[in-house]
């Protein structure tokens, strides 16, 4: 049985996986292996940056609401709640 070597599979894998590294730090964009798993790894923080960065902003508009309401004399979970008993559902995010 001939040998099976995957050259042009194997050569494409670890291309797509060193120009994704392109710009990483030493090693990480220069050695498959570890350009592999940094790739991972980075676009697994990607992953869990992009769910932080939406309770990030979440958390912003609510301190920008709090700080209005209590300028005028109001905390934000009564100004809140308030709203939400005459049916007023507030958009936080403008």
């Amino acid at each position: 049985m001939v040998r099976v070597t995957r050259g042009n599979v194997a050569a494409k894998r670890r291309k797509k996986y060193l120009t994704l590294a392109k710009g990483y730090v030493g090693s990480n964009s220069r050695l498959s292996t570890m350009a592999g798993e940094q790739v991972v790894q980075s676009l697994n923080f990607a992953y869990i940056g992009r769910r932080l960065k939406k309770r990030n902003f979440r958390r912003i508009w609510i301190y920008r609401i709090n700080a209005a309401s209590r300028a005028r004399q109001n905390i934000y979970s009564k100004f809140i709640g308030s709203l939400r008993n005459i049916d007023i559902f507030l958009d936080r995010k403008y």
